[in-house]
């Protein structure tokens, strides 16, 4: 190897062009352990692509739709409970231990191997949901350590969105690979689709354990450091990304029931999940160009908007054809939306503790999801039109784009953001302390205090 290598300015002309061939311009230091990561990012996401086929398989393709509603409930309020555990307890813990970052990983991926075997011998049985908790748990603390190394890999905050968005990519590919074998094997069951995730999920721990060791909060999170969390862009960004993540749980469910109430052939499935992630691949790859030409927060507040227009367009036609383009069109919003609020929080929020800040965002964002989701889950009648769906959809979508993007006008003229306005007069004290005694600790943590009020950004 050169050990001398040409800066990336010099042409391998002229003098240069005696140096041997393998004299070329150095990458950047942080490509070795970025690339690392982008291993353990395909592999596990082609394991949770084979994991979330096993467990739809077994949850609800092979009940009919009113047997599929009960357990479908349960397993969506099962994806909030790892929350309760990776906020509080593990994100501290990827934050100050040595290495504790990429033992995470390690450690999920081996977890999650387990618990894909134990699930072989009981998709039958009750204990396929504490082990599917278990799996959650370990997925979402993947995702959380993940996020937290991204920082530590790249030479500073303007290649942030760059990154993210490389990962999502690649996230997008391991889940594509592995989606058609997966639903090969679910033909056969849904025990060798989760044989196959055991083996995938096995891999991630000799690949994570490449990654580097990084480590960076030493004590708890400071005060000065909390408000900066809470400063009035980011509270902004995070409401509107809460709703774009809400929207998504709401039209997978949307569209799933509808589909199976239709008796639409399979083949209709795999095009509406095809649809989605081809939305989010869209957005993942065009991200880098057009941060070039706006702020995230810009990008942020249009994916809003084009998620309502094309709600508004595809509700009154309501074939299977609109609402591919509305599922192509969430995809896209959802995963664009998802780069541009964490390029956001890696730029405003203080950089250290980011495992800790990166699992709070998370808990409320999936908290979001999950209630999203159980509205057309738990739909009166087991009943919820199409097109009544997709209207509320776009209405949702359109209100929070008017939201965000007022409260960026807002705040730039020093006034309060039309969401502080209607906060203060529905989100109450006497309301919060209410609801304080009836919920549990863990669930009142991520819901905000009504004394919590905006930081202005300078």
């Amino acid at each position: 190897m050169d050990q001398n290598p040409l800066p990336p300015t010099t042409e391998l002309n002229g003098s240069d062009a005696s140096k041997p061939a393998t004299s070329t311009p150095t990458q950047r230091v942080s490509l070795g352990p970025f690339a690392r990561l982008a291993r353990v990012q395909l592999v596990s996401a082609a394991g949770d692509a084979l994991f979330t086929i096993a467990l739809a398989g077994s949850l609800f393709f092979n009940l009919d739709p009113d047997a599929a509603r009960p357990k479908v409930a349960l397993y969506l309020l099962l994806t909030i409970a790892p929350f309760a555990i990776v906020g509080p307890l593990i994100g501290p813990m990827i934050d100050r231990l040595r290495g504790g970052r990429r033992a995470m990983v390690i450690v999920s991926g081996m977890g999650r191997a387990v618990l894909a075997f134990l699930m072989i011998r009981h998709l039958d049985s009750l204990l396929l949901f504490p082990e599917a908790f278990g799996a959650l748990v370990l997925g979402k603390t993947y995702h959380v350590a993940k996020s937290a190394i991204v920082p530590g890999l790249v030479r500073g905050h303007e290649d942030l969105v760059e990154a993210n968005s490389k990962l999502v990519l690649l996230s997008g590919l391991g889940g594509a690979l592995a989606a058609g074998p997966g639903l090969l094997l679910a033909l056969i069951g849904s025990e060798w689709v989760l044989g196959a995730a055991m083996i995938v999920f096995g891999a991630v721990v000799p690949l994570g354990a490449r990654l580097p060791k990084t480590s960076i909060a030493q004590e708890p999170t400071p005060q000065g450091e909390r408000s900066d969390l809470r400063s009035a862009g980011i509270v902004l960004a995070a409401s509107a990304m809460a709703i774009l993540r809400g929207m998504t749980g709401f039209t997978l469910f949307l569209v799933a029931f509808w589909l199976r109430r239709e008796d639409a052939a399979t083949i209709w499935f795999g095009l509406m999940v095809a649809s989605s992630a081809l939305g989010a691949f869209i957005g993942a790859i065009s991200a880098p160009q057009l941060r070039r030409l706006v702020k995230e927060e810009y990008l942020l507040g249009g994916v809003l908007t084009i998620a309502a227009v094309v709600g508004v367009f595809a509700t009154f036609p309501g074939d299977r054809t609109a609402v591919l383009a509305f599922v192509l069109a969430v995809g896209f919003a959802a995963g664009l939306g998802k780069l541009s609020f964490d390029a956001i929080v890696q730029r405003d929020a203080p950089t250290v503790n980011q495992g800790r800040s990166f699992a709070r965002f998370e808990t409320r964002f999936q908290l979001f999801w999950v209630l999203g989701a159980l509205i057309p889950v738990t739909a009166p009648n087991g009943v919820l039109p199409l097109r009544a769906g997709l209207l509320i959809l776009a209405l949702s979508s359109g209100s929070a784009a008017f939201l965000y993007l007022g409260g960026l006008i807002a705040l730039a003229r020093g006034k309060r953001t039309p969401s502080r306005v209607i906060a203060d007069q529905v989100w109450t004290e006497k309301r919060y302390q209410n609801l304080n005694k009836r919920l549990p600790r863990w669930m009142v943590r991520i819901i905000p205090t009504p004394s919590r009020r905006e930081k202005p950004q300078s």
